[in-house]
């Protein structure tokens, strides 16, 4: 498995990596490769931080992380991770994960947020109001859940 930055000639194809990987998911609202495509276009999009996972030429999984903004600071958010569903349970979306944390790392982010469930634990998710991160709309404290990059970096709120 090979993970690169997603090219303009992908596009198509992640859509439909999207749209597959949420097609029988159980908190999909059927909107999720439409988000990708209007986020791209977008001042919160960043290029480096949209990731493909390729076997063997083929695009199997797809991550997007954008720019947030959480009081005063910048933050990542994470949405969506999407996995082919015949490629799932491979470790496809945890490569695609911990890649997407090293690059933004490495580009100075110190905190990524993402509305979901107990998948992200495994990677260091917790709940983000313990991060002191509120969250911007009404959303039960298990869903709405942080990672912090940098262990380096004060608590936010």
């Amino acid at each position: 498995m090979q993970i690169r930055k997603e090219a303009l000639p992908d596009y198509d194809t992640v859509y439909h990596v999207v749209q597959q990987a949420f097609k029988q998911a159980e908190h999909a609202d059927g909107n999720e490769a439409d988000l990708v495509t209007a986020l791209r276009k977008g001042s919160a999009f960043i290029p480096e931080l949209s990731l493909v996972a390729e076997i063997e030429g083929k695009i199997v999984g797809h991550i997007f992380f954008t720019k947030g903004q959480i009081a005063d600071k910048t933050v990542l958010a994470l949405a969506p991770l999407a996995v082919l569903p015949t490629y799932q349970g491979q470790g496809i979306g945890a490569a695609l994960v911990n890649e997407g944390h090293r690059i933004a790392r490495q580009l100075g982010y110190d905190y990524v947020i993402v509305l979901g469930g107990a998948y992200y634990q495994r990677f260091g998710y917790v709940s983000a109001s313990s991060l002191g991160i509120a969250a911007p709309f009404e959303v039960p404290d298990e869903y709405f859940i942080a990672k912090k990059l940098n262990p380096h970096v004060a608590l936010l709120g």
